[in-house]
């Protein structure tokens, strides 16, 4: 299989997991529904709920990121391989020029946000800028961009509202169930009742690792994709060599914005075992370079 069909591969995977986000958000409602007889209502009331905040996020993720991530407009003058590499990229993306901000941390990370390639946003933190060398930033910011051309970047803000979402939604009817007129729904359906617990405990749960799925295939994709744009793949694997390597994260990142870093912003490292990867939001550093080296 070559790159381009890798990609194309991948795209599928990622819509097809998306397609069932939406069918899970509108499938636990209905769940919740059916224990207050109502399941079309509730149903309906959550594709609603999932429409509405898909909307919101939309227009509104990059200023919530920049915000929480403290991230300032990047001056040209001060930081010319960055202005100039993102230019020079775009060009051959055949993108508009993002707007570049950087974070004044001394982690190694970077990412992309915005809702299309008309208004996105490329930021790299001041610590990535001092260890790594132009092709290294190159191949950084075409994995960047890449997410920006592929649209991952609204794929991934989206399905990070919705996750968040749902645990909300899960969280505020397990309340009213316990302290409002849940008790007369177990009386009807016991078996009912057992079932919208499960739902409860396990949708949000579920939803989270399709989250992280579709950030892990993503990742994968924009590697192929800023590998073909920079045409230089081990550029792309030594940065993540030296990024992996460093043993601090990054200060303002938390866990709604984790999955936009270029590597996790919290630990690096190979994953410790089967469970912390299936909960990471990024496929382990090592398989990423393996993968690069092989282009």
């Amino acid at each position: 299989m070559n790159v381009y069909q890798q990609i194309a591969q991948n795209r599928l995977k990622t819509y097809l997991i998306f397609i069932v986000f939406f069918f899970l958000f509108t499938g636990f409602f209905a769940i919740v529904g059916a224990s207050y007889d109502n399941p079309i209502g509730y149903a309906g009331m959550g594709f609603i709920i999932a429409v509405v905040t898909s909307v919101w996020s939309y227009y509104n993720s990059d200023k919530v990121v920049l915000t929480t991530t403290r991230a300032r407009p990047a001056q040209k003058e001060e930081f010319f391989d960055l202005y100039t590499v993102t230019e020079n990229l775009s060009i051959a993306a055949g993108i508009p020029v993002p707007k570049v901000y950087v974070i004044d941390d001394p982690s190694p990370n970077a990412f992309a946000t915005g809702r299309d390639p008309k208004h996105a946003v490329v930021c790299a933190t001041t610590g990535l800028l001092q260890i790594l060398d132009r092709a290294e930033l190159e191949g950084v910011i075409a994995h960047e961009l890449s997410h920006i051309r592929n649209y991952d970047i609204l794929v991934s803000t989206i399905t990070a509202v919705l996750v968040g979402t749902i645990a909300l939604a899960a969280d505020w009817i397990m309340r009213s169930m316990w302290w409002g007129g849940g008790s007369r729904d177990r009386n009807k359906s016991p078996i009912l009742f057992i079932i919208m617990i499960i739902a409860l405990i396990l949708t949000p749960i579920v939803a989270t690792i399709i989250q992280l799925a579709v950030s892990r295939q993503r990742e994968y994709l924009a590697d192929a994709s800023g590998a073909l744009l920079s045409r230089h793949p081990d550029g792309l694997a030594n940065a993540l060599e030296k990024i992996n390597a460093y043993p601090r994260g990054v200060a303002t990142a938390s866990n709604s914005t984790a999955h936009l870093f270029f590597v996790n912003p919290f630990r690096k490292g190979q994953m410790a075992n089967w469970m912390t990867s299936l909960f990471s939001t990024h496929p382990p550093a090592a398989k990423r370079i393996e993968i690069l080296r092989k282009m």
